[in-house]
């Protein structure tokens, strides 16, 4: 919305401190309690990606999407869904197994950590290394996921790679990635949205 001057407001809703599950508030105005979640007059629109390309095909007015048909408009498709269909799923197991390795009963904890690791190593390891590898290349084709051009993709994808930047360090191993979400911390708008919204933390572990 910053991207394409529009006006808004926030609504902060905080998660339960000890479920990290959505307050009763949140499930008012979305029955899942999803967040992020917008309204535009009678309408609700809750996932990521839906409400991108909602905004962007009401407001754009063609802005932040390359034209369709062309090679640029078939990766914009791809990204916008790898996302969360490819990228956030192994952010989220990563959570959810460090937080098994952390917060199983002391006496099963050994046990916890064991096939927590086992996990690790045989699927969420080899399968985190891949995907980073393959935007890591394809990076290095272009200098937006996109294209040569900024479009709502790069604003999908910042997301989960500002979660995999929470959960490893990759600057060293993955300049391209690091590039890139240092080239979208300094886009006017990026900053603009967080002096809008206020700074946050994403859940670690």
């Amino acid at each position: 919305m910053e991207e394409l001057g529009l006006d808004y407001e926030i609504k902060h809703y905080k998660r339960d401190t000890k479920t990290s599950l959505a307050p009763p508030e949140l499930k008012e105005v979305h029955p899942l309690g999803k967040s992020p979640v917008i309204t535009d007059g009678e309408l609700v629109i809750a996932e990521t990606g839906a409400i991108v390309e909602y905004v962007v095909g009401k407001y754009g007015e063609g802005r932040l999407v390359p034209q369709p048909g062309t090679p640029e408009h078939l990766r914009y498709t791809y990204w916008m869904h790898a996302a969360e269909g490819t990228v956030m799923p192994l952010m989220v197991m990563t959570l959810i197994f460090n937080r098994i390795e952390t917060g199983a009963p002391w006496l099963v904890r050994p046990i916890a950590k064991a096939i927590s690791g086992q996990v690790k190593a045989g699927y969420l390891g080899p399968n985190i290394n891949a995907v980073l590898g393959h935007m890591e290349a394809e990076l290095g084709r272009t200098a937006w996921f996109a294209g040569e051009e900024f479009s709502a993709a790069d604003v999908q994808m910042s997301f989960p790679l500002e979660a995999a930047g929470a959960r490893l360090e990759f600057r060293e191993s993955y300049p391209k990635l690091q590039a890139f979400l240092d080239a979208i911390h300094a886009r006017p708008a990026y900053v603009a949205a967080l002096k809008k919204g206020g700074p946050y933390s994403l859940l670690r572990g």
